[in-house]
């Protein structure tokens, strides 16, 4: 595909997917090639190009003599990062922040037991990094730098548990940590209370102590889940 391909390409997916997620094609409904061609004003093959990736993530079937069906809502690949994006910019974006951070609370604080017996030394040096990091750039709104240590030690405690499922959620977590900061569903300065437990985590972690590990993650995860309360209600 040509640079202009990719670029129509990426033009029609971030305006269809969006636009499934949040509800203006329903499930059912069906997309027609040449509808979407002229209306996009791109050629058939970009318009296909897109159905394809949008069918591997469960949102639309290919279906002969019907076209391309929007799919039923449970049916969604839910754990696709690109899914996850589109529908916090949604108007169901707070159920949606909801759902991600009782997943978290679920699998985090096992994984950050996990990763105090697991983790290497590499591995505990880069989550101290990151939780210094977090404490570094925890004032003065800087929540986009914030953001990049946040991301990195969560996925850092999700690959040390040795736990491949919990790694490849590491996408997930990032989608909704950086969710979170785009549609400003965040304090102006992240909670002091839960930078500190993020150093407290890489301290219990090094110092293999699982069970403190676990009890401190799930202290973040519920704080998370208290601050949606506020925040978005």
């Amino acid at each position: 595909m040509t640079t202009e391909g990719r670029g129509q390409h990426a033009r029609v997916l971030e305006c269809l997917g969006p636009a499934i997620t949040a509800g203006e094609y329903r499930p059912g409904s069906v997309l027609r090639t040449d509808e979407l061609a002229q209306r996009f004003e791109v050629s058939r093959t970009v318009v296909r190009e897109v159905i394809r990736v949008l069918e591997s993530m469960h949102l639309v079937e290919s279906r002969r003599r019907v076209g391309v069906t929007v799919r039923p809502t449970e049916e969604w690949n839910v754990y696709d990062p690109r899914v996850i994006r589109w529908r916090l910019a949604g108007a169901d974006r707070p159920r949606q922040l909801r759902s991600l951070t009782v997943l978290r609370s679920a699998v985090e604080p096992v994984a950050a037991g996990l990763a105090a017996r697991n983790a290497t030394p590499e591995q505990c040096a880069e989550l101290t990094d990151h939780a210094l990091g977090m404490v570094a750039t925890s004032r003065g709104r800087q929540l986009d730098a914030y953001l990049v240590h946040d991301v990195a030690f969560h996925r850092v405690v999700l690959t040390a548990s040795g736990n491949e499922m919990f790694a490849r959620l590491g996408d997930v977590v990032a989608a909704v940590l950086g969710g979170r900061t785009q549609h400003h569903v965040m304090f102006e300065d992240p909670d002091p209370a839960a930078v500190t437990l993020h150093v407290q985590v890489a301290e219990a972690v090094r110092e293999r102590d699982a069970v403190r590990a676990e009890e401190l993650t799930r202290e973040i995860t519920l704080g998370a889940l208290q601050e949606l309360d506020v925040l978005a209600p």
